[in-house]
């Protein structure tokens, strides 16, 4: 007999679950026509939508807009050159130094080819050839200067030394001119807004503009092309997501080979990827329809979608096989599958969704995007995965093949599921639970490490050897001013920035931080008054100070550069630059400079806002994911044990499904502390994405275990024949899934890589936890004669409880 000749009948030895609503069963496979049809619309609706989905890059959403630091730096943002919104061009001479024609000329088609590329800032640019860098000396007749480059250069001999002369004077060396002579700087500030179209400005095309006209038009084997700035990271990082497309398409080829070898059925393996294939287009579909868009970390989630989906999708192709191998046609034993795995799973996706959803805690954008499209995902899934799947399986079935196969792997009693189910013996429980413990305990002591931030230089989103980071680098080495800038900004009533109180303040405030490790100087507009006075008394070094004469400090400042006052003198940006970004750097010199401002909180000359600067901006995201983290992580444990009460009404239920879920947490935490992996934007959604995927394991297994307990079997036989069927299905599926997203660890972004290692943990420990752990707390924690009592109160019959 072949399987389309099976009775579309239920068996009477079907196991009964916690049901769903027959209307809600009715009503899906009365109207399979229908409802397909109406899928199939959706799905080309919102495929064409999905096609529409562009990339978003704007930088405001990577930082905590809420911010008290963001605050203050966006209420002075028309006043601040603060580097955020900026890129630095370094052109470095590989044999020899600057001091050439060649180089010369070479720097000036490099300036005049930024010059016009669409969205620098022309009248910001500063290079060597831009009239805005000057010289200046002081001389019996008084101040001298002009440009650097002057109007009678020529490439000569003397026009070369002339020059030299000029920034030697300048107070460009370790600016604009690096330390050694080898290589000149170009800053280039940039507009917010692409001045042809109004729209953001795109990063990508600003990298591919500047890798096209400059990058690749000048480098030879004696120039080298060195660029940094946050729009080119993220130019960068958007050009290293396209990977992540390679690594989708490997995990679906991976998944379906696996998929293939578990369930012997071919439709059984292409129908869970196409219908998890089918969730992502929904998903990008609706993200364009509220419009979202992708960046650079939210690409990752059509995987993670992907993933969930096939991890129900086992789940009902599983139940479909059994009930299939009992006698059920392929109606009869989709719904079956239906009926039996609609609620566990409908309890597990409403997890995943709340536990993403729990990001929006997160004052960033970025973050919070990325919660709202997982939980898009997972909502899908609900409709792909545990309705279309299952309404696809009535029309083919499951192939003789996969039901065989099912059929043995029912019959059969593998040694492993056999040494598993000892688990719920308390010569093993025992063990199990003081290994947890011990466990727990080393992983509390291992995560007391685990830092707020970045660990490394550069741009830690990308690999330490990346040309970004190459580049950074060179930077850093050979100037004296470091990329990372953090930014006081003094506020001093209208008129006043000039005062002998405020400027104190700023010199000592300077002072401060220049003795804070990890700060290599500082400037302000207390640098220039000294520097000018200075000048103005014959260069004696001995007058490099401020005067209490307000007449001296007035004309002091006249020549302030742009960028080191306000129009109406209000407000001083005191700048601080460090070593680098590090999480104790910006702790240290945050601390530091915050303590100063507080002394000077009540204070009428003037008073101390912090912080811009990249460093700012930084240190306010590190500040919100501190706050963030631990409340984020007690609100989601907090909605999924209610879910799981919800559904099951055991708080017995939901210890065994949430203790391993815990241990997995605190284990994850050590192993980033281990690892040098930072508490960042890019690791923070690992945790609530490795909770709401990891519960799904824990639900399924209990959900199928208390109907056998219902059926009468003792917890030992219960549990083994959980294991049988949906034991197989979890292990598969963490397994699967750990696979898939081991992949990442090969990927040239640094955080998608840390991602990989971090989900690959959590699926794996949780799968652990779910066979282990759940069996050893079931045996101390589960009262089966509970369970069959409160099933009884509900539906009036049981089969009697025996073998307790």
């Amino acid at each position: 007999m072949s399987v389309k000749d099976l009775p579309n009948t239920e068996p009477e030895h079907y196991i009964t679950t916690p049901k769903a609503e027959p209307w809600l069963e009715r009503l899906v496979f009365g109207n399979r026509g229908v409802f397909l049809l109406v899928l199939l619309l959706l799905t080309a609706f919102l495929g064409f939508n999905a096609s529409k989905v562009g990339l978003d890059s704007r930088s405001e959403k990577y930082i905590p807009l809420e911010h008290e630091y963001i605050k203050n730096h966006l209420r002075h943002a028309n006043d601040l050159s603060s580097g955020l919104n900026n890129v630095k061009v370094v052109v470095e001479a590989k044999q020899g130094d600057i001091f050439n024609a060649e180089y010369m000329e070479t720097l000036r088609q490099i300036n005049d080819e930024i010059f016009f590329i669409n969205g620098s800032n022309r009248s910001k640019l500063k290079s060597l050839w831009t009239p805005n860098v000057r010289w200046t000396e002081v001389t019996e007749q008084g101040f001298q200067g002009g440009p650097v480059i002057p109007a009678t250069y020529n490439g000569s001999d003397e026009s070369i030394e002339q020059l030299r002369e000029n920034i030697l004077k300048s107070g460009q060396v370790g600016r604009l001119v690096a330390n050694n002579f080898q290589s000149t700087m170009i800053d280039v500030p940039l507009y917010e807004t692409d001045p042809e179209t109004g729209e953001p400005l795109d990063p990508k095309k600003l990298s591919e503009a500047l890798e096209e006209k400059v990058r690749d038009k000048y480098a030879s084997d004696k120039i080298a092309i060195h660029i940094i700035g946050f729009p080119k990271k993220m130019a960068d990082l958007m050009e290293g997501a396209y990977n992540v497309a390679l690594f989708f398409l490997g995990a679906i080829a991976i998944t379906a080979v696996l998929l293939f070898v578990y369930s012997r059925c071919l439709r059984g393996t292409l129908i869970p990827v196409v219908c998890s294939f089918i969730a992502v287009i929904w998903q990008l579909g609706l993200l364009n329809l509220i419009g979202f868009g992708i960046d650079p970390y939210s690409m990752l989630v059509p995987f993670l979608v992907f993933a969930i989906g096939i991890s129900h999708g086992v789940q009902i192709i599983n139940g479909i096989a059994i009930e299939a191998g009992k006698g059920a046609g392929k109606e009869m034993s989709a719904r079956l599958a239906f009926r039996g795995l609609y609620v566990p799973g409908m309890l597990a996706l409403l997890s995943d969704a709340i536990g993403f959803l729990t990001l929006l805690f997160i004052q960033i954008t970025v973050i919070r995007e990325l919660a709202i499209a997982a939980s898009i995902g997972v909502a899908v899934i609900i409709v792909t995965n545990l309705i279309l799947l299952p309404l696809l399986m009535s029309y083919v079935g499951i192939s003789r093949s996969g039901v065989n196969h099912a059929e043995k792997v029912e019959k059969s009693e593998p040694v492993l599921w056999k040494i598993i189910a000892k688990f719920t013996q308390s010569t093993v429980a025992v063990p199990a639970i003081l290994v947890a413990i011990a466990l727990a305990v080393v992983g509390v002591i291992g995560s007391q490490d685990l830092k707020i931030g970045d660990l490394d230089k550069g741009a830690p989103e990308l690999r330490q050897d990346s040309r970004y980071n190459q580049d950074n680098a060179y930077v850093v080495d050979n100037y004296s001013t470091s990329s990372d800038v953090l930014v006081i900004m003094a506020e001093t009533p209208r008129e006043q920035c000039a005062s002998f109180e405020a400027l104190d303040a700023m010199d000592r405030l300077m002072w401060t931080m220049e003795n804070v490790k990890g700060v290599q100087s500082t400037v302000s507009l207390v640098s220039v008054s000294k520097l000018v006075t200075k000048g103005m008394n014959e260069g004696n070094p001995n007058w490099s100070a401020l005067s209490r004469n307000q007449n001296i400090l007035n004309s002091s400042i006249q020549r302030a550069p742009s960028g080191m006052l306000n129009t109406d003198c209000s407000m001083v940006p005191v700048l601080i630059f460090l070593n680098d970004h590090k999480a104790e750097t910006l702790e240290r010199a945050v601390n530091a400079a915050s303590e100063f401002a507080a002394e000077y909180e009540n204070n009428e000359a003037v008073q101390f806002k912090l912080a811009s600067g990249n460093a700012g901006v930084e240190a306010a995201t590190n500040q919100v994911i501190e706050k963030a983290q631990t409340l984020m992580l007690i609100f989601v444990y907090i909605v999924v044990s209610a879910l799981c009460f919800m559904t099951f009404r055991s708080v017995r239920a939901v210890i065994c499904i949430i203790t391993p879920l815990a241990l997995t947490s605190i284990l994850c935490q050590a192993l980033m502390a281990q690892l040098g992996i930072g508490v960042k934007v890019a690791t923070l959604p690992v945790i609530a994405l490795g909770v709401g995927i990891g519960v799904d394991y824990g639900i399924y297994i209990y959900s199928r275990l208390e109907a056998w307990l219902i059926e009468g079997k003792s917890l030992h036989d219960a549990y083994f024949q959980t294991l049988k069927t949906t034991g197989k299905a979890v292990s598969f599926t963490g397994l699967t899934l750990a696979i898939g997203v081991g992949t990442w660890i090969w990927s040239p972004i640094k955080f998608q890589a840390d991602m990989g290692v971090l989900l690959t943990f959590m699926f794996i420990w949780n799968m652990i936890g779910a066979l282990l752990l759940l069996p050893a707390l079931a045996r101390y924690v589960l009262r089966p004669e509970r369970i069959i009592a409160k099933h009884i109160a509900k539906h009036g019959d049981n089969k009697p409880a025996e073998n307790f």
